[in-house]
């Protein structure tokens, strides 16, 4: 028996950002590889993620790159930066990761997914500009639940409390994980794999081989390098997110914020919808 082959697409979160090796990233796919090897087979391992990217990128660049890999197994875990951009349409996310998921199952690769805490939360924003990001991040969510669900695939879910409370799990920009955070997310993934049957090795240790970033480190980020980060990030979103912040606080004042909650789930619902005639499943 040959190799296994695991190609990993994404964003930062799956380049490796926050868990430094050499002069480059390592991160939470990368400790997972040398697992996937049960029985004591070899794994080749290949991270196609970029920094920055979006589900159109995966599609687009990533996906065809990978495919030429002709993995065994793969992971698909990006959108935190579609919500970020003025760009975001939960119908275009929806169906760039049904045609990716679609890709790589068709195949015949086992396909690792994960849901993501929202961006403002982790960065501590007021709540006027967080609940609006929040409500892009969930429907992600709620989307990779039912198309994981529609794909077989093993699925991390990584939005809970637990993941945004424990400052221990992530570096100084507060929106990737440190080094203890990809080791973390590692072992879930290898636990959930072990529990669906799959032939897996021994579990990536959780324990940082790097002491946890200072707390002073995390605040003269955010005031230096990280100002820089969020412009570069979500520059084009600003006057939208300012525009939904005025109506945030505008429903808000009268009590009505369940209101903008309803109007983003009955958007979500409808896609969701569109997805159960084409074969999904609805999230639950």
């Amino acid at each position: 028996m040959g190799a296994l082959r695991f190609a990993a697409l994404g964003d930062s979160l799956t380049e490796g950002v926050g868990d430094p090796a050499g002069d480059g990233w390592r991160g939470w796919a990368a400790l997972l590889a040398p697992a996937l090897g049960g029985g004591g087979r070899a794994v080749e391992f290949r991270n196609f993620a970029v920094s920055g990217s979006q589900t159109r990128d995966v599609l687009e660049r990533q996906t065809p790159q990978a495919v030429a890999f002709a993995p065994d197994v793969v992971s698909v875990v990006v959108g935190v930066n579609d919500t970020l951009r003025r760009t975001f349409d939960v119908r275009g996310v929806a169906s760039r990761l049904d045609a990716v998921y679609g890709e790589f199952t068709s195949r015949g690769a086992l396909l690792l997914t994960a849901c993501l805490p929202d961006p403002g939360a982790m960065l501590g924003l007021p709540a006027v500009l967080a609940r609006p990001l929040a409500r892009r991040q969930r429907a992600v969510n709620a989307l990779v639940h039912a198309l994981s669900e529609r794909y077989g695939a093993v699925h991390l879910h990584a939005a809970h409390d637990g993941w945004v409370s424990d400052r221990s799990l992530w570096s100084a920009d507060r929106l990737h994980p440190g080094e203890r955070g990809h080791r973390v997310f590692a072992a879930r993934f290898h636990e959930l794999l072990s529990d669906a049957g799959v032939s897996v090795g021994a579990p990536p240790s959780v324990e940082p081989e790097r002491g946890p970033v200072p707390r002073a480190a995390s605040v003269w980020w955010l005031a230096t390098a990280g100002t820089g980060w969020v412009v570069r990030r979500c520059g084009d979103l600003v006057p939208q997110l300012l525009g939904l912040a005025v109506e945030e606080v505008r429903y808000g004042v009268r009590g009505a914020s369940a209101v903008l909650d309803g109007r983003a789930e009955r958007v979500v619902a409808g896609v969701l919808g569109s997805l159960v005639g084409a074969g999904a499943p609805a999230a639950g």
